[in-house]
């Protein structure tokens, strides 16, 4: 996998915590306000000191005009996918058609369970995401007739009808980092989201994993270059090099740019809650990034997309 020519995206990954109140609103604001793309935040419904991340997200929209956002994922199992579609549709109008659909297949099944949702294998899980994707793309097609159907194992639609149709083509980003749930989203999504820390070997793993992503999109009849791979980033910004996301901006720079030119990476979200890391990010990282990356696509005749 090399650079697919996509856009570049760079957003903040902020921790929705209830206290103080509008602490992840004014990250949310500061993110649109130095310039970032996108703002998103995790999503577990059962951790008590969380915000609800959808009113969140609904919330934020009315307190930004620019900025993009997404759950970064949103816990499927606790979330009904026919509501989360319409819930999306609607939030997608209201905003400008600035959100995105980051979703996951669900991980903590005690706490998912405890809430009243149902406990799921990893395959069954997989197989539930897969019939959701379908409820919520068939909700979003208002130009197909007839009433939504899906007859699934673990989503049951009938006769629904389809609609409201968001105000853009919002893009379903999978949370995925085992092979089968990687073809899955090469066959089903339009994007990958996962968290750098959660790769098994850094970096390293994207070679593999994009592989099982451009596996699944071909066997579906689907272009591989298709689907936007993002990533969730952790580092700190240091007068001196220590590693990879450890250093200096440029040092941020160089690194992200050889991540969007070897492995086709062409979204960062930065994890934390550092105001003036979000600010570094958006003010010498991003534009430095842009700025490697366009260079070297001029060089490579890179087809943009």
């Amino acid at each position: 996998m090399t650079d697919l020519g996509h856009n570049l995206i760079f957003g903040s990954f902020v921790t929705p915590a209830v206290s103080p109140p509008h602490h992840a609103v004014e990250l949310a604001e500061l993110s649109e306000r130095v310039g970032l793309d996108l703002v998103t935040f995790q999503d577990h419904p059962y951790q008590a000191t969380y915000h609800d991340t959808w009113t969140l997200l609904s919330y934020v929209a009315s307190r930004t005009q620019r900025i993009r956002l997404s759950g970064n994922v949103l816990n499927l199992p606790l979330r009904q996918p026919a509501v989360l579609a319409r819930a999306a549709a609607s939030l997608d109008l209201l905003s400008g058609g600035r959100v995105e659909l980051g979703i996951g297949a669900g991980r903590f099944w005690d706490a998912i369970e405890g809430m009243g949702g149902r406990r799921l294998t990893p395959g069954q899980s997989i197989d539930a995401l897969d019939e959701a994707i379908s409820v919520i793309r068939g909700i979003w097609d208002t130009e197909t007739r007839g009433d939504v159907r899906v007859e699934g194992s673990y989503y049951q639609v009938e006769e629904v009808k389809r609609g409201p149709a968001p105000a853009h083509d919002i893009g379903i980003w999978v949370g995925a980092y085992k092979p089968r749930l990687l073809r899955l989203t090469g066959r089903r999504a339009d994007g990958w989201l996962p968290s750098l820390p959660y790769l098994p070997d850094g970096v390293d793993s994207l070679t593999e994993m994009n592989k099982h992503i451009d596996d699944g999109a071909q066997h579906a009849g689907r272009d591989p270059a298709a689907i936007t791979r993002l990533l969730n980033i952790t580092g700190q910004f240091t007068d001196t090099g220590a590693g990879l996301l450890v250093g200096a901006p440029a040092q941020w720079a160089q690194e992200l740019a050889g991540i969007t030119l070897d492995h086709g990476i062409s979204g960062f979200i930065l994890i934390g809650d550092d105001p003036y890391a979000i600010e570094v990010f958006a003010a010498e990282v991003a534009p430095a990034v842009r700025e490697i990356v366009a260079a070297e696509r001029r060089t490579s005749g890179t087809a943009h997309r």
